[in-house]
């Protein structure tokens, strides 16, 4: 039995659209993943924080938001984390495709002196607060 062409054309008409369907389900599909791993990196972050720092669960938002341009967006903070992203892009492994699929970061070496114990705080001025380091 013959198939004209308008039929073939048809047919694949159909193909394409299916096709279409299934390449928007599979963009949906990566952005729902990419969001739930946004999420999971961001309730995971926000909970250590609170684990280290818990008179910060009673501040307000604006109170937390100041908290954190006092003390996280500093010269001294930007120094580490620009010395932490230096160290680990030096020391990158291959990660396992399981490991990197669930968002969990590749051990790392802990550092000898944490922040907390040699930093000097600044006050809500500005002045250097001087503390011992440990």
């Amino acid at each position: 039995m013959a198939i004209t062409r308008t039929a073939k054309i048809a047919s694949i008409e159909d193909e394409i659209k299916q096709l279409e369907n299934r390449r928007k389900r599979l963009l949906q599909a990566e952005r729902e993943q990419e969001r739930k791993v946004r999420t999971r990196r961001l309730c995971k972050r926000a909970g250590l924080m609170e684990s280290m720092l818990p008179d910060t669960i009673t501040l307000t938002d604006e109170y937390f938001k100041t908290f954190l341009e006092k003390t996280i967006i500093t010269e001294y903070s930007r120094r580490i984390l620009n010395g932490l992203t230096a160290q680990d892009a030096a020391t990158a492994a291959p990660v396992p495709a399981e490991t990197a699929a669930r968002d969990i970061p590749a051990p790392t070496a802990k550092p000898a002196n944490t922040a907390q114990g040699s930093r000097k705080d600044e006050g809500q001025d500005g002045e250097t607060l001087g503390r011992e380091t440990v």
